[in-house]
């Protein structure tokens, strides 16, 4: 049996190009959510050891969730950009007459002790992991109000957003940051019906994770390997990310109503070990 647990529901994802972001629209499609998709498909900070996502990964994107029979709409896009965000919001409730789920996906992550990191690669990861979040939130919550429906938001933080890990701290610090908007909007927003989660995923199989540089890290600095345990289930691979989009698909529907303020571990156990 299909899921239609989202039917005739609006979902807006950033980071949707590739990874968790590409998997989570896909999933929310699945469950019968049309969809608008945003990513900056192209360079977001120039330390990440890792690729950035292309134009042709959104395009990936937006060709999965048709398959799955729905609308998406799709707009490259940086989430540091709030006047942006502001206008494909728009957008969308002209196309759709509604917005109902958000999942503030996008972020990056590179590598470096704390007072060896320039100012740049701070802020350009405060700027995309915290403040993209905030921007995403500004942008999206007066339609969810005025739309009078409710709704869910999820903030994808980290299992670095609740246990510090050293090698990369203004990543912890920006994901750390993400709870506090999180916990602080779940109240605010209380009163309007609209639930605000985050999720906290740890070793997914995404370009971010598989980025090489971390392992020169604990190359030069071998005790910080001891921060990032196993977990309590098997850990011989990296989660699917798709593993992460049925926490975020049951968080955007009506199964998790009493849902909200919470932090959802997708870690196998590892903040427990």
């Amino acid at each position: 049996m299909s899921d239609t647990s989202l039917a005739g529901r609006v979902a807006y994802v950033t980071g949707a190009a590739r990874g968790q972001g590409r998997s989570h629209c896909v999933r929310l499609a699945r469950a019968g959510a049309d969809v608008v998709a945003l990513d900056a498909c192209g360079p977001v900070a120039e330390h990440n050891g890792y690729a950035p996502a292309s134009a042709e990964d959104l395009a990936e994107t937006v060709r999965l969730v048709e398959d799955e029979g729905r609308t998406i709409v799709a707009r490259e896009l940086d989430v540091r950009d709030l006047e942006g965000q502001q206008r494909l919001v728009a957008d969308a409730v002209d196309r759709f007459g509604r917005l109902d789920v958000v999942v503030a996906n996008a972020g990056v992550l590179n590598w470096g002790r704390l007072w060896e990191i320039s100012a740049q690669q701070w802020q350009d990861t405060i700027d995309t992991n915290l403040t993209g979040v905030w921007n995403t939130v500004k942008a999206t919550v007066p339609a969810m109000i005025e739309a009078g429906n409710g709704g869910s938001i999820v903030t994808i933080s980290s299992a670095a957003g609740i246990k510090a890990v050293p090698g990369c701290g203004h990543y912890s610090a920006s994901k750390f940051g993400v709870v506090g908007l999180t916990n602080s909007l779940a109240v605010e927003l209380g009163g309007y019906g609209i639930r605000v989660n985050s999720v906290h995923p740890y070793g997914t199989d995404t370009p971010m994770a598989n980025d090489l540089s971390m392992y020169q890290m604990f190359a030069d600095h071998p005790t910080f390997i001891h921060s990032f345990s196993p977990g309590a289930l098997p850990t011989d691979s990296l989660a699917a990310p798709d593993l992460v989009s049925d926490i975020v698909v049951w968080l955007a529907g009506d199964s998790s109503s009493l849902i909200t303020a919470a932090q959802i571990p997708a870690d196998k156990g590892y903040l427990k070990v």
